[in-house]
């Protein structure tokens, strides 16, 4: 990657944190507007309650793009699951109707392995979204992370370009805020000297990959 690609892509990423970001911070402004001319009891105690829903979803959302695309865990090479863990748990409260299930054999996993991990389910949760289940499993095996998100439900909803930005397939000239994430695992599987891949149906999306450690 050239140095005008990696900040073509830095801008992308950040276009999405951006776009991610700009629904709750907007709700939080909102809420303090409404809570400054509000003098009916009830409907303040309403807008505390939305400011207070407002909040901790920006505060899930950072914690999410902090291990998905940060430098965040520590400065070891390894993230504890359970943080990962964390942020999918809450991620799923907030789109709703969507049931998560976990098959986790590892404590630790390598940071490539948790961004996987953690976009993998981002996309599946997004891909739900008329609710369903998430299974989520990870395992390193012959020295390699080894890393499945399946997403179930009625209609599941995926974009193609992002599969194909997944797999490398996607022309450079096509990259977009969209799919920059996707990308960004492409880069980080092939460096690893691994690969991913996603399979879909109507009721199915399918996302694996085998990160080869060290």
């Amino acid at each position: 990657m050239t140095n005008s690609d990696a900040i073509d892509l830095a801008n992308m990423l950040c276009s999405r944190l951006c776009h991610d970001m700009l629904s709750p911070v907007g709700a939080l402004s909102n809420g303090l507007e409404l809570l400054a001319e509000e003098t009916d009891p009830e409907m303040r105690q309403r807008c505390f309650e939305l400011l207070e829903q407002s909040a901790r979803i920006s505060a899930d959302k950072l914690k999410f793009f902090r291990l998905a695309y940060g430098a965040a865990g520590g400065f070891g090479d390894e993230v504890d699951v359970s943080e990962a863990k964390a942020v999918v748990d809450a991620l799923a409260g907030e789109a709703r109707r969507v049931q998560i299930a976990w098959a986790l054999s590892e404590a630790r996993l390598p940071k490539p392995a948790v961004k996987v991990l953690l976009n993998f389910a981002h996309m599946g949760i997004d891909a739900l979204v008329r609710g369903g289940t998430l299974d989520i499993g990870a395992e390193v095996r012959e020295g390699a992370s080894e890393i499945v998100v399946r997403a179930a439900g009625p209609k599941v909803a995926f974009d193609q370009s992002i599969g194909a930005a997944l797999e490398g397939n996607l022309p450079r000239e096509k990259l977009s805020s969209r799919t920059a994430a996707a990308h960004m695992l492409y880069l980080l599987a092939d460096h690893a000297g691994g690969g991913l891949q996603y399979k879909q149906t109507g009721e199915t999306l399918l996302l694996g990959a085998v990160l080869p450690n060290g």
